[in-house]
């Protein structure tokens, strides 16, 4: 649990988790190691160029469950099974009172020439009584490799966003794509391919078509502790053409554990009268790593 509370003269960050065992995977290789980090700085601020409200206060809450693992051995060999898990949570109140709960997990399998890959992710903010985005995401990708450069793929993913102007949107697609840039600071992947897409739009209408499919993923290794990445997709129809765009910044906190800024655009052309094109939303959270 981080909680980060800010007033005229003081700002605190308290950090507490309580890891749990990964007894169901491997239990002999995995144990509990809980721990408490307290930080607090003591910010000496300028009245006349900067003070918090008395009656204010910003909390940022991040709750995540998370797990320890114990030391390896050096010639151990990582077995073919990797993932993350994030969950954020951040509330301001005072004058207005808005909050954000996001939450994502994927898993990936890895093994001989094949990499199979499961994500999620959910959003929920409101302000005031009023909720101002919900979504929801899930996808499945395999990976076929054809050299140290060039690969296959097969993709299904589901979305749903309940203020995009589309009940949900499903979508397959199959393509190539090629690992551009393989660098130890820099990677650029880029996909292309072909598929289809099921949608059910808000005022009851249905669009079936077959869509061409565009993807980049970029990381930047900053330093030992810190990353960005960009990922960019495009699905384009006859009827709708979807755009994503996901920015994060992730920093390294403590072993496995993370804190991950991230900024995500989405995009329909063709969406029911009276809704926006492009939603747009931020998230914080904490991820772990295994």
């Amino acid at each position: 649990m981080a909680c980060i509370i800010a007033d005229g003269q003081t700002l605190a960050l308290i950090w507490i988790s309580s890891p749990i065992a990964l007894a169901v995977a491997h239990p002999q290789r995995y144990t509990p190691q809980p721990f408490i980090l307290m930080l607090r700085l003591s910010i000496g601020l300028k009245e006349s160029r900067m003070r918090f409200p008395s009656k204010r206060c910003i909390s940022i809450m991040i709750l995540t469950t998370v797990w320890a693992t114990a030391s390896y051995a050096d010639d151990e060999e990582e077995g073919p099974w990797s993932g993350k898990a994030a969950l954020g949570y951040l509330a301001t109140s005072g004058n207005a009172e808005n909050s954000t709960l996001n939450t994502s997990f994927e898993v990936g399998y890895e093994t001989g020439d094949w990499q199979h890959v499961l994500e999620a992710f959910a959003i929920h903010a409101t302000e005031g009584n009023s909720t101002t985005a919900e979504a929801y995401r899930l996808g499945w990708k395999s990976e076929r490799k054809l050299s140290e450069h060039d690969f296959l793929f097969g993709r299904i993913d589901w979305r749903k966003d309940r203020f995009s102007g589309f009940d949900t949107q499903v979508s397959q697609s199959v393509g190539y794509g090629r690992h551009l840039i393989a660098s130890s600071a820099h990677t650029l992947n880029a996909e292309i391919g072909l598929g289809a897409r099921q949608s059910e739009r808000r005022d009851g209408g249905k669009q079936d078509e077959m869509i061409a499919r565009g993807g980049l993923s970029y990381k930047w290794l900053l330093s030992e502790s810190a990353e960005f990445n960009q990922d960019f997709v495009i699905e384009s129809g006859k009827e709708n053409t979807y755009l994503e765009s996901v920015s994060a910044l992730k920093t390294r906190l403590i072993g496995n554990m993370a804190l991950v800024a991230s900024y995500t655009v989405k995009n329909n052309s063709d969406v029911p009268v009276g809704t926006e094109n492009t939603d747009s939303y931020s998230a914080l959270s904490l991820e772990y790593s295994f």
